[in-house]
């Protein structure tokens, strides 16, 4: 059995990372961070980040690239003979490989602002800080082929570009989803209400995602159930509604069984019945129904939270061509189909699901389904300027939604 990286098992973004993006947000208006959301435009985005140039042209590579990736991401065969897609790029260029995996977005952030990596796979909670801070660069599409092929749901998104300028290359996409039971939860839900009921017939086997993020996951639950709020976004939370998202996620908590951020505990918590109902991945629920367990997903009737990975370069990258090459040939059609294979997820380049090996996959995993993305808010790093285009009032960064998450775990 393939093991993808558990999605999100991360320590919370650290204060003084978040406080200092806040710091340098400037007065533009913000974007949706809907999966069919209005892509980032001149006079929106969130902050205004420091003038760096992108690559102007594309020259001989320098024969090696160093790149700060997730784990799956940069498959070379040590951990499946059979699954290689980094040795081919190598004969193909002539640009080693060399690969830091990271186990957190903070250490992501870090590890590249050591100026030792050409290149990061990013997530939304880390793009933002990376771009903030001047550590990368915007990204020269035209010099990325292969990008005009990425679906166009991914482009220009708010967590990989700003004022309608590219700092990233999309790489796969994917959402939560409410999983259950079929023996056990009945009738089939439909909404995110399964989880957030305080009067729920599953106390004690209800599951959460242990994340600060997660907050967002009530804060959109709220978006539908209580209109009043008036959240729009839900990684934009005023004080008012960051303190609704924490008093619905301490009364959660009553019926919680256990929060997981490891896949693999998820996967066994629901095959034995410990788990009934929670937040899932659609690869968690493959796992699930390969071991015969009676389960099924919906993306419920609210939406849900997701993400979206970007390959960004380094400001200084002592490497550029090469990491370009890389961009180019990550997003390349079969490699992109195996990389989505691989670590579970939707592919990026529409192309790539000619080039699966299992040929429903791409239905499984809604590749192409772009009215099922546009239900889907893709995880952004809040900050205090709002993300929603509020002016008139200071929205909650993530250290502030990492001190709540303590709150409601006690």
């Amino acid at each position: 059995m393939r093991s993808p990286r558990p999605r999100f098992a991360r320590p919370s973004l650290v204060v003084t990372a978040a406080l200092a993006l806040a710091a340098v947000a400037g007065c533009g208006g913000g974007s949706s961070t809907t999966g069919g959301g209005p892509a980032a435009a001149p006079g929106g985005g969130a902050f205004t980040p420091p003038k760096i140039e992108a690559l102007k042209s594309l020259g001989p590579g320098e024969g090696q690239v160093n790149l700060v990736a997730w784990a799956g991401y940069a498959e070379d065969g040590s951990n499946d003979p059979k699954v290689d897609w980094v040795h081919p790029f190598e004969k193909a260029t002539g640009c080693t490989v060399n690969t830091k995996t990271a186990g957190t977005s903070d250490e992501m952030v870090n590890l590249m602002k050591t100026g030792e990596y050409d290149a990061v796979s990013a997530s939304g909670d880390a793009s933002l800080r990376l771009i903030a801070s001047g550590t990368v660069a915007p990204v020269n599409t035209d010099l990325v082929p292969n990008y005009a092929d990425v679906f166009d749901g991914l482009k220009l998104k708010p967590w990989n570009s700003v004022n309608g300028v590219a700092y990233g290359i999309p790489h796969g996409r994917g959402a939560n989803l409410l999983m259950w039971r079929t023996d056990t939860v009945k009738p089939a839900p439909d909404s995110w209400s399964a989880v957030f009921d305080p009067a729920s017939p599953y106390k004690g086997k209800v599951t959460a995602y242990d994340s600060p993020i997660y907050i967002a996951d009530a804060a959109l639950y709220l978006m539908s159930a209580k209109p009043e709020l008036g959240i729009k976004d839900p990684y934009a939370l005023d004080d008012k509604q960051l303190q609704a998202a924490v008093d619905l996620l301490k009364q959660q908590k009553q019926n919680i069984g256990e929060y997981w951020s490891d896949y693999t505990k998820a996967v066994q918590s629901f095959k034995s019945g410990d788990t009934v109902v929670g937040t899932t991945w659609q690869v968690i629920a493959n796992l699930v129904k390969a071991d015969k367990a009676p389960v099924e997903t919906t993306l419920p009737k609210e939406g849900s939270t997701g993400w979206s990975d970007t390959w960004m370069v380094a400001a200084k990258a002592k490497h550029p061509n090469c990491a370009y090459k890389w961009l180019d040939w990550i997003i390349s059609p079969k490699a992109n189909a195996q990389v989505a294979e691989w670590f579970g997820e939707a592919p990026s380049n529409a192309k790539a699901c000619e080039q699966t090996s299992d040929k429903s996959f791409c239905d499984t995993y809604h590749a192409t389904d772009e009215e099922y993305f546009s239900k889907v808010h893709y995880w952004t790093t809040p900050i205090a300027q709002c993300l929603d285009g509020r002016t008139d009032v200071k929205c909650t960064d993530y250290s502030e939604w990492t001190r709540a998450w303590t709150e409601i775990k006690g």
